[in-house]
């Protein structure tokens, strides 16, 4: 099996989600986020003391963006083509197959990843089932 080729923390700039202004005040007011419009609205103006808006800062690493915790990045698979293309970037891709594929096909493209050593990420979805009969 693969391991990854770097193993890099990745470094939370906001750990807690970003909640609409007044939502835990008022029912009516969801939870997700909706950037302020107002005039005086203190978050917008960004006074001390008041929540954080989000922004461009917060974004994260460009290293560890979309990095997954097994320490690869997700590539979906639809094709033994595509599968091939992992074939040099091995310890830095996982594959991820699609879900819309036949238990036959997931089989086919699990063996080949097998033998390609690539990760599969959900190598044993749909196959449960089948074995349990």
């Amino acid at each position: 099996m693969a391991t990854p080729l770097v193993r890099q923390h990745k470094i939370k700039k906001h750990r807690r989600q970003f909640w609409r202004f007044q939502s835990d005040k008022f029912k009516r007011v969801g939870r997700s986020w909706r950037q302020p419009h107002g005039i005086d609205n203190r978050v917008r103006r960004k006074y001390r003391g008041n929540q954080d808006m989000p922004g461009v800062g917060f974004g994260t690493d460009k290293t560890t963006r979309f990095v997954l915790p097994n320490g690869f990045k997700k590539f979906l698979i639809h094709n033994e083509k595509e599968l091939e293309v992992l074939l040099m970037h091995n310890r830095s891709f996982c594959a991820e197959l699609a879900h819309s594929l036949s238990t036959r096909t997931r089989k086919r493209l699990i063996e080949r990843a097998a033998e390609l050593d690539i990760r599969v990420t959900n190598a044993s979805a749909r196959l449960r089932t089948e074995e349990k009969k």
